[in-house]
């Protein structure tokens, strides 16, 4: 069952009151979910002292500029892909005021999915600039472009709290 906008909404505001509590900053960086992430999250009233910016770097030209996603990782394993969703994240937290970053990239489809890489797939990354660690984990959704989008916008906001 996808997550409805109540959900999405009460998980945002859950990740609103943590951010809130603990005194971090929040960046997100999405590719195939188009800034959905980041209008859940600033749905949530006063999330301005808590939400510093989002990234929608659709394009891998995007992910260069924006992010500073080396074109090595980018060509060696393309823009879905672990290694492209860390150095998002990392990125994020690079340009930006922010404690924590989540990036997500994937293929919503209808189209642009391959054997080893099929429509569903998103790739999700969380840094913790305090930790210097990044997570980083796949997962490949069922369902049609805007459910893959909702699916990742649940994942992500679930697993940064």
């Amino acid at each position: 069952m996808l997550p409805s906008d109540t959900e999405l909404n009460e998980l945002a505001q859950q990740v609103g009151d943590y951010f809130r509590t603990e005194h971090k900053w929040l960046v997100t960086a999405e590719s195939c979910t188009g800034g959905w992430v980041g209008k859940v999250l600033t749905d949530v009233v006063g999330s301005s002292a808590w939400y510093d910016r989002g990234f929608i770097t659709y394009t891998n030209q995007a992910k260069q500029d924006m992010l500073g996603v080396d074109s090595q990782i980018l060509a060696e394993f393309g823009a879905v892909s672990e290694a492209t969703a860390r150095a998002m994240a990392q990125g994020a937290l690079e340009n930006s005021r922010a404690d924590q970053s989540v990036a997500i990239t994937g293929i919503a489809g209808p189209g642009g999915g391959t054997e080893t890489k099929p429509v569903g797939l998103v790739w999700f990354a969380w840094a913790d600039i305090n930790h210097s660690t990044i997570k980083s984990e796949s997962v490949i959704f069922d369902g049609e472009r805007e459910a893959v989008r909702r699916q990742a916008v649940m994942f992500a906001l679930t697993h940064l709290i």
